[in-house]
């Protein structure tokens, strides 16, 4: 039988809550979230049906309206939240982890700020911190880049740009791009780069995989399930070879991209000059 959860002591009177769900295991939700979810006016929830069976399985009865949000709404949607939460409780979750991490809610919390309207947060399970905790890498100063690229081109660009980046990066990927992501890292960041993929966080089957780039990409060449975050270590500041970005430029091209434009955009912030990625493209063909 569901329960009420009716200590109002444990949200604000007014405004946009943001709310961390659980990743895997139930048991990581916070009695702020049970609360939340009984007592907010509005619940916007990325996905409606998985938000009910959340409550349901926490033995927790909703009260308020349940409303779509997710990535193709929600700026659409922004308005109509923002007036719910002038007057009452606007409760925003996810599917998993905290909202705007790479999920729906940058809309309405941006037009809350500007209206003048409350946000508050209830902090609690996120994918990022857990799999940079879980890593055991140098993860003191890091990046997050969502998702990895999918295009084969803007995925290399992206992973030279982390050549030299002295900061960890963490990013998501799908497990079916997983091992040819991971083989382009291994080839452009070099095979002594350390990383680690870190799979199915909270769930029963959770499996954190350590090893170097090129290990990692032969164990996910067999294949890997469930939802992924990977963490790379830093790299150290070096001056770039020029014939290492002309794989780089060569895979934006086959793609469509003018060679021109290509060496633009791979030898922007690299301190290489334009004219010279583009003879050592030339000399290479």
């Amino acid at each position: 039988m569901a329960v009420m959860v009716s200590d109002t002591s444990l949200l604000p009177p007014r405004g946009v809550v943001l709310a961390a769900t659980p990743l895997g295991n139930i048991h990581d939700a916070s009695p702020r979230l049970r609360a939340a979810l009984a007592g907010a006016d509005v619940i916007a929830a990325e996905d409606t049906r998985r938000v009910r069976n959340l409550a349901a399985a926490l033995g927790v009865e909703i009260r308020g309206k349940v409303v779509s949000n997710y990535d193709h709404n929600e700026e659409g949607r922004a308005q109509q939240l923002l007036d719910a939460a002038r007057t009452g409780i606007v409760l925003v979750v996810t599917d998993a982890g905290m909202p705007l991490v790479s999920d729906p809610g940058y809309s309405l919390v941006d037009a809350a700020h500007t209206g003048g309207v409350p946000v508050t947060c209830l902090p609690g399970p996120s994918a990022v911190p857990t799999a940079l905790a879980l890593s055991g890498l140098p993860v003191g100063r890091f990046l997050f880049d969502g998702f990895a690229p999918r295009k084969a081109g803007a995925r290399r660009e992206w992973l030279g740009s982390l050549r030299t980046e002295e900061r960890a990066a963490c990013f998501f990927e799908s497990p079916h791009r997983l091992a040819e992501t991971l083989a382009d890292a291994a080839e452009i960041l070099g095979g002594t780069r350390r990383a680690a993929v870190c799979r199915e966080l909270t769930k029963t089957y959770e499996e954190v995989r350590r090893g170097t780039l090129p290990e990692l990409a032969e164990w996910a060449a067999g294949g890997v399930k469930g939802e992924i975050t990977v963490v790379i270590e830093g790299g150290t500041p070096e001056e770039f070879n020029v014939a290492d970005l002309v794989p780089v430029v060569e895979s934006l091209v086959g793609e469509g991209v003018r060679l021109k434009d290509a060496c633009r955009q791979v030898a922007a912030g690299r301190g290489v000059s334009n004219r010279e990625l583009y003879e050592a493209v030339l000399a290479a063909r």
